[in-house]
């Protein structure tokens, strides 16, 4: 897709301080969260972050433990990228930017210890819950990474067991007490354009991102885990001032949901 100005235009504006649609470098666009979109999960939330839109589902099945981890239930988390979400998108299987997606959404959650993953363990060593996460974008004007990371978490804070039955079968019909959330950890991603740190870029700022860093930071301040992406390196002292922003603006983020 055609870019609606240059990245000599855009990096002049960002020198100044200020971004196309007014906002500061470190500013947000409206944030937005929506809990219960879907009746046939266990728990769900949509996230709009300005214009763009994602939809977070959580459903449990049940499934055999790690040989390695007898007693511990656990994650899947899927990204699927919608054609209607962007042209750009392809139907088929996921490609790298959902995998990624999805990846470091995971990484946060399980980084950090979200979940009492031993409270997911039925009987050990032979079954246990496994908790499937479905990411799905519905419209993607940028950033899509902080707001799936959020609609994960709205939708995990509010996700409940089924009821098991004694023969192992499930009724999804009725549900019982929520999952065993821990921790919150919030995802922010700071991108570099020359040399201008920024959060929450539009798709037309993405287009000209040179690096970034997602961040996942739980509730204590204290980083989870980290992604770099982008084709160009980053300073130490970049690495920094990125994960300085990233504390500050997770404590926004969570105060969201």
């Amino acid at each position: 897709m055609m870019n609606k100005f240059s990245k000599e235009y855009l990096i002049n504006i960002l020198n100044s301080g200020k971004r196309i649609d007014g906002r500061g470098l470190t500013d947000y666009r409206n944030i937005e969260v929506e809990y219960g979109v879907s009746k046939h999960a266990e728990g769900s939330a949509k996230v709009k972050i300005g214009d763009t839109e994602v939809i977070a589902g959580v459903k449990l099945e049940t499934g055999e433990p790690f040989p390695d981890n007898p007693d511990e239930g656990t994650i899947i988390v899927n990204a699927e990228f919608l054609p209607l979400s962007n042209p750009d998108f392809e139907s088929g299987p996921p490609g790298i930017d959902s995998i990624e997606l999805s990846r470091v959404v995971d990484r946060g959650l399980r980084e950090s210890k979200a979940l009492d993953f031993k409270k997911l363990c039925i009987r050990e060593g032979e079954k246990i819950w496994m908790v499937l996460i479905d990411i799905y974008p519905l419209n993607d004007d940028g950033n899509l990474q902080d707001a799936a990371s959020l609609a994960a978490l709205a939708a995990l804070s509010k996700a409940k067991f089924p009821k098991l039955l004694e023969d192992d079968k499930i009724d999804y019909n009725v549900h019982t007490e929520e999952l065993p959330l821990l921790k919150n950890p919030v995802e922010c991603t700071v991108i570099k354009i020359g040399d201008s740190l920024l959060v929450d870029p539009t798709k037309d700022e993405e287009a000209f991102i040179e690096a970034r860093l997602t961040v996942a930071v739980d509730e204590n301040g204290r980083v989870n885990a980290m992604q770099k992406g982008g084709q160009k390196p980053l300073s130490m002292e970049e690495v920094d001032k990125m994960i300085e922003i990233s504390l500050k603006k997770t404590k926004e983020l969570r105060e969201k949901i």
